[in-house]
């Protein structure tokens, strides 16, 4: 045997024999898991749609694999925060990410400088809720569709004011990309989170495209009227509403959605145990229910499935930050 080759042998002889050890560690390690409470970091602010949704999925979890589940809010620079605090956390499981759509489309998009990468620094684990963006409207307003809104905003250029959460949000980009598809004219208005709500219920403003979970429990006490949701399909949770797309304005979606994500190295037989702790979870139909109440519809995905996933949602959402001409920050 050639000298030159002997290190070599030895160190893929080495590696060989301490795989299997430490592959049974990790499988010994996950029988154990978890044996304390785990961090679920939520990079969003307290009572958004994704940390609402989360904090069911946290609770039933916990009873599941018998440890609290602790949700962490650590919202701030479109979820960048939060995001970079779990890609940097130790691997063992103890620290997961509940992301979603401004976490890990939307956010890496518009800052220039992160300080982790959003897919490779993350193991995907699953999907556990999408939610259709909707369109509502004050309810004082002699509008009750999607065409006499439109037609109305055309006879009155400039004279709606049209909310949003934010510069960059989700319900940002929706109603640019609503307002540039339909060709209307409207003032696109910021404000601080939920307050964009509390404007058109006031009619401060007179439209918004925002998430499910955070409009429907108005849309049903009447303080604010919805005219369309932005999925490719009618929603479950309201199969009285027509699409945007049935109400005429062709091609447009607009939905959000969360997961949970871990740091890239842990372990497999971790992730395999949360992936089925999730997907059982999920499938409970008490679960399903309290999801679906808090306006989100219950899903869940292979890992690989979930990383194909964002990937066709950061193309979308490139489209809508374009138009909007957002800067780079």
């Amino acid at each position: 045997m050639p000298h030159a080759l002997v290190p070599a042998l030895l160190i893929a002889i080495a590696a060989a024999a301490h795989a299997p050890q430490a592959w049974t560690a990790a499988q010994d390690a996950a029988k154990n898991y978890p044996n304390r409470p785990v961090r679920l970091v939520l990079a969003q602010t307290t009572g958004s749609s994704v940390d609402t949704l989360s904090r069911v999925l946290a609770s039933k979890l916990g009873d599941e694999l018998g440890q609290q589940f602790v949700t962490d809010n650590r919202g701030g620079a479109g979820g960048t925060i939060g995001a970079e605090i779990a890609a940097h956390a130790v691997p063992d499981g103890y620290t997961l990410l509940a992301t979603s759509t401004g976490v890990q489309v939307i956010a890496p998009q518009i800052y220039k400088k992160l300080n982790y990468h959003p897919v490779r620094d993350f193991a995907q684990i699953s999907l556990f809720a999408i939610t259709q963006n909707v369109l509502v409207t004050h309810p004082g307003l002699p509008l009750k569709s999607v065409k006499e809104l439109i037609a109305y905003a055309k006879a009155n250029p400039g004279k709606l004011n049209m909310a949003n959460a934010g510069s960059g949000f989700q319900s940002h980009l929706a109603g640019v990309l609503f307002t540039h598809m339909t060709e209307i004219d409207v003032l696109h208005v910021p404000y601080k989170g939920g307050a964009s709500l509390i404007a058109v219920m006031g009619n401060e403003a007179q439209l918004t495209i925002a998430p499910g979970p955070a409009v429907l429990g108005h849309v049903r006490a009447g303080r604010l009227r919805a005219l369309a949701t932005g999925g490719e399909k009618r929603s479950p949770l309201t199969p009285e509403l027509p699409t945007v797309i049935e109400a005429g304005v062709p091609g447009y979606v607009s939905t959000g959605w969360a997961g949970v994500m871990a740091p890239k190295a842990t372990p497999k037989p971790i992730l395999d145990k949360l992936h089925a702790g999730i997907v059982k979870v999920i499938n409970d139909p008490a679960t399903r229910e309290m999801i679906e109440r808090q306006g989100g519809e219950p899903v869940t995905s292979a890992p690989a499935e979930f990383t194909k996933f964002i990937g066709q949602e950061y193309a979308r959402f490139s489209q809508a930050i374009s138009i909007a001409k957002l800067k780079v920050e």
